[in-house]
């Protein structure tokens, strides 16, 4: 089963829902605000890809922080604060098995689900 995660507000999640529902791909949409994410799950990305790669450093979650906690952020304080504030990670995260990929441009969705 492919999972999107996403907040349903954001303009590039709900182009990735409305691709992959055009493309009649069964999916789960999961809004990471409602249904909070478990340690595990955020692990797994990590393994995946590196928590670099999903931390939004664009995020208006990443702006207020100390200055001390962005020069130094670290692994442990990267997932931590992500899964405090969801909007810290860059969105959507589609996950199909054990490949996680980020964002969303039809172009690479096509490439996924080729």
């Amino acid at each position: 089963m492919i999972k999107i995660y996403g907040i349903p507000n954001c303009d590039t999640v709900r182009k990735a829902v409305k691709w992959l529902e055009a493309q009649d791909i069964k999916h789960e949409f999961i809004d990471y605000r409602k249904n909070p994410l478990a340690k595990a799950e955020i692990e797994s990305w990590d393994k995946a890809i590196g928590w670099e790669a999903f931390l939004n450093k664009r995020s208006t979650a990443w702006k207020p922080l100390e200055q001390s906690v962005k020069d130094t952020i670290d692994r442990e304080t990267a997932l931590s604060l992500m899964l405090d504030k969801v909007t810290l990670i860059k969105r959507p995260v589609l996950v199909k098995g054990k490949e996680v990929f980020l964002g969303f441009k039809p172009e690479q969705y096509q490439e996924i689900f080729a």
